[in-house]
């Protein structure tokens, strides 16, 4: 397959683009400094303007692209930035397909779990009705935009949990901690976290660039867990202790709204579809995931 990649310079979109390669797709980036090889083509989101010649005779599109969401403090010009950079590049992105005779078969338009808000325990299918917040704002009018694509085009919009990475991803600034046996739980721990292996959310879009699947999809792991399952079992496969707890209190004076909607937000995500298609994790239980993460090796 011939298969273009936005925002391919990030955690996800380079594990996403290498591991396509691998496969054995011709795959091209899109970049907004001009292009060094053949299989980059420049585009300005922020403007609307692509190369048209980017998406013609494209199999695919794999839209990744927006400002990171945990990287700033959430001052209102950021959430401006965090919700137009979505919908830009999103918007781009279908436009451009809507000039071609032949566009894409296949359009997969990254989400994101914070769709669904703060759920509590409650266990959140596809099918479960949008939360509140800033997040599950974006994210509403993030997959919207996505289903702009020209009719016949197959639209998926991963809800993507929190990756575990062995470097970066949300994780990349508790990870240097755990392994120096000073990190701990946030909050009072009992928030669920949607969460996937690097390796796993990579096969998760090989899968739905060849499966028949459109619409929301939920992209984590079968086994769902709270933040102080979770750390406690990275820090068991670390071989440190992770009792230095920081309160909620301390979040929120850090980071303001950014907490309660990235850190102590609960979304208990079940990865339904995925299940009922039988997607194979590489990493189905935590205990298998953290084991991953805690070894020495390329950091994928």
């Amino acid at each position: 397959m011939r298969i273009i990649v936005a925002g391919a310079s990030g955690l996800i979109g380079t594990a996403i683009s290498s591991s396509l390669r691998s496969a054995g797709h011709d795959v091209g980036t899109l970049v907004r400094r001009p292009p060094a090889s053949p299989d980059e083509f420049q585009w300005d989101p922020g403007e609307g303007r692509i190369d048209d010649s980017a998406l013609k005779g494209a199999d695919a599109v794999i839209n990744l692209s927006g400002a990171g969401i945990g990287d700033r403090p959430w001052t209102r010009a950021r959430i401006n930035e965090l919700r137009s950079s979505r919908l830009a590049a999103t918007g781009t992105l279908t436009a451009a397909m809507s000039r071609l005779d032949t566009p894409p078969a296949v359009f997969l338009s990254q989400s994101a779990s914070g769709y669904y808000g703060s759920a509590g325990p409650a266990v959140l299918r596809e099918n479960a009705p949008p939360g509140s917040g800033v997040l599950a704002r974006i994210c509403v009018d993030w997959e919207a935009a996505a289903h702009e694509a020209p009719a016949g085009v197959r639209v998926v919009t991963p809800r993507t949990g929190v990756v575990l990475s062995r470097s970066g991803g949300a994780l990349g600034r508790l990870m240097p901690l755990l392994r120096l046996g000073v990190g701990g739980p946030l909050g009072n721990g009992r928030q669920y976290w949607p969460w996937i292996t690097l390796p796993d959310v990579s096969g998760a879009f090989a899968f739905l660039l060849n499966s028949r699947l459109s619409g929301p999809v939920n992209v984590c792991a079968p086994e769902s867990a709270d933040v102080n399952s979770l750390i406690a079992h990275l820090a068991g496969a670390l071989h440190r202790p992770a009792v230095l707890r920081v309160p909620a209190p301390v979040l929120r004076l850090v980071m303001g709204q950014l907490a309660d909607e990235l850190l102590l937000a609960s979304q208990r995500m079940e990865p339904a579809v995925l299940s009922e298609a039988r997607f194979a994790w590489q990493h189905p239980s935590l205990g298998q995931a953290a084991a991953w993460v805690a070894e020495r090796g390329p950091k994928t």
